[in-house]
């Protein structure tokens, strides 16, 4: 009875968005239904504001790129990433981001960005990391790497 309404406009909001944007569904996106699903308008959500603000404040990861697919011509793009964390958890991540033209033509398959995400909710969000101290990011980059070789 509670909350029931809320799941049935999820339901039918991420099936309109799979018949508006059939590049946009969880099975175009290779992922399983657990993945979320991609707001048709993030700016009008107050659930993906409050996430939003979360992840700008969010702990540090390195995303290497997987795809990228194009949302709107501002350009609103929806990047999905393999995402390592400092503590070695690896998860499949994704970011609806504001791009502006010079940084998507800059965008390539396994480039490895900066990334923040919810440790606390681990829900696959994440956003670039674009305010990230370079020396925190290779101090992050050598942790991982390091970690892999053992």
């Amino acid at each position: 009875m509670f909350g029931s309404k809320k799941k049935r406009n999820d339901l039918k909001r991420n099936d309109l968005m799979a018949q508006l944007r059939p590049d946009l569904s969880r099975e175009s996106l290779g992922v399983g239904p657990d993945f979320p699903g991609v707001a048709p308008n993030p700016v009008l959500s107050s659930d993906a504001r409050k996430r939003n603000a979360e992840l700008r404040t969010g702990a540090l990861a390195l995303g290497v790129l997987v795809d990228w697919r194009e949302v709107n011509s501002n350009p609103r793009v929806v990047l999905m990433f393999d995402v390592e964390t400092a503590d070695g958890i690896s998860f499949r991540g994704i970011a609806d981001e504001g791009l502006t033209i010079t940084e998507l033509i800059r965008l390539a398959p396994g480039q490895t960005l900066p990334v923040r995400y919810r440790p606390a909710v681990m829900d696959h969000y994440v956003a670039l990391a674009r305010d990230a101290d370079p020396a925190h990011v290779q101090r992050l980059s050598d942790e991982i790497a390091s970690r892999k070789r053992t």
